[in-house]
């Protein structure tokens, strides 16, 4: 594909007004809900003033405790899941809250109905609107529509690209967080204004230094298992079906190994049924999540619907080889062969035979862990922030009438890592 516009620097935001409109927020803890709570933080720091307009709930306390000034946007729970909400349109408080607020920039996380709105209210004035790629829509609906009967309409997948198409070439950005995304986005006929945001890791919080003995002991494992782990929601478009697969493969075949799952959702009560030996610790956070990760000894992650694979970087940086999906998300940061292995979507036998093979030679997983940890340190957040301040000083200077040719006015630039070469 023609490259993505690629930066790494720290442009000024100091004062800027930021309104940003997202669909996860602090009602559920999800990789989008963590990088823009995370994204926030970083503008915040840095001067700016960011408003943001999201879906809230009654869960007290919330899913996630969030950062900055949160405008609650009246929402329902989606049809078949109730953990994610669908915006319906601003409320009376939200619309004067952003006419006060008065942005110099909106940013669109979410391209619902609240989205929407945010878009046509920021072209009648005027306002600059950039939109960031998080959730592969056309994915889930494709995935949901194979198992479940209210979205049985052939009809799904390719209207969710016609909305696509009609909202993201009114945007004067789109930060997509891989290549691979982009090339989909090309595909679609969406063109203008791509940009890679990658996501990011903190390589202090996700560490191998962070391995524990009696992390493992307390959670019923041996000094010498072998432990394979998932991290992340619980939800079928994950592919648990196919970690599942695999986890029982390997009993059937008699090879030592251990299991355990991190994270909770709506499936969890019948992979719990299904994996009877495995061990599931619900969600985790702060040092006994990090220290779920660095003790564990393989990263299994079959999903193919990621944007990015957030979890896929954490394991990394936390010394695990990983076996992923041969998939957006996963396939900028995993080298095959090198830092772990892709496998095709859905091919339970490959999944399988790779995770055997890490099983089988200790010294081979130690090698490959240690050069997933030197891949993951090339995502520090600070840079990946700073590629993100970039674009936006970008359209200030082209609506400034300072250039706006895709390079920060420091003229300072740097390639996002590439996936054929381990950091």
């Amino acid at each position: 594909m023609t490259p993505l516009t690629e930066m790494n620097v720290h442009a000024p935001v100091a004062g800027r007004r930021i309104a940003l409109f997202a669909g996860a927020y602090n009602h559920i803890s999800d990789g989008v809900a963590l990088t823009l709570n995370r994204l926030v933080l970083y503008l915040e720091n840095r001067g700016a003033k960011v408003l943001v307009f999201a879906p809230t709930t009654n869960k007290n306390p919330p899913a996630v405790r969030h950062t900055g000034t949160l405008i609650s946007v009246p929402s329902i729970p989606f049809p078949g899941r109730s953990d994610y909400r669908l915006t319906v349109g601003l409320s009376r408080k939200g619309w004067s809250s952003l006419e006060a607020f008065d942005p110099d920039l909106v940013h669109i996380a979410t391209p619902d109905y609240a989205g929407a709105q945010a878009l046509k209210w920021a072209k009648s004035r005027e306002v600059p609107v950039v939109s960031s790629f998080h959730t592969h829509f056309a994915a889930y609906l494709k995935h949901f529509a194979s198992y479940n009967p209210l979205y049985r309409m052939d009809f799904l997948e390719n209207t969710a690209w016609k909305y696509g198409r009609w909202f993201y070439t009114q945007v004067e950005h789109i930060y997509v967080p891989s290549p691979s995304i982009g090339d989909e986005l090309r595909a679609q006929g969406i063109t203008n204004g791509l940009k890679v945001w990658a996501r990011g890791v903190d390589a202090q919080r996700f560490s191998p230094d962070h391995r524990s003995l009696e992390w493992r002991l307390a959670h019923g494992f041996a000094e010498k298992d072998v432990i394979v782990t998932y991290v992340g929601r619980l939800v079928w478009e994950k592919k648990l079906s196919v970690f599942a697969e695999v986890i029982e493969g390997l009993k059937t075949q008699g090879i030592p190994h251990q299991s355990l799952v991190v994270g909770d959702g709506p499936v969890r009560d019948n992979l719990k049924e299904r994996l009877t030996d495995t061990v599931f610790t619900g969600p985790l956070h702060g040092e006994e999540l990090s220290s779920a990760y660095a003790s564990s000894d393989i990263f299994l992650f079959p999903s193919d619907t990621e944007t990015f694979g957030n979890v896929t970087l954490e394991a990394m940086a936390s010394g695990l080889p990983t076996v992923c999906a041969d998939a957006a998300g996963s396939d900028l940061l995993v080298m095959d062969g090198k830092t772990g292995y892709l496998a095709p979507p859905n091919d339970t036998p490959a999944f399988l035979a790779h995770v055997e093979t890490l099983i089988s030679d200790p010294t081979l997983r130690i090698k490959m862990g240690k050069a997933a940890r030197s891949r993951a340190e090339a995502f520090e957040w600070k840079n990946v922030m700073g590629h993100l301040a970039s674009y936006y000083e970008e359209i200030w200077n082209k609506r400034n009438g300072d250039g706006g040719n895709g390079v920060a006015a420091n003229g300072a630039a740097v390639n996002v890592p590439a996936r054929k070469a381990v950091a």
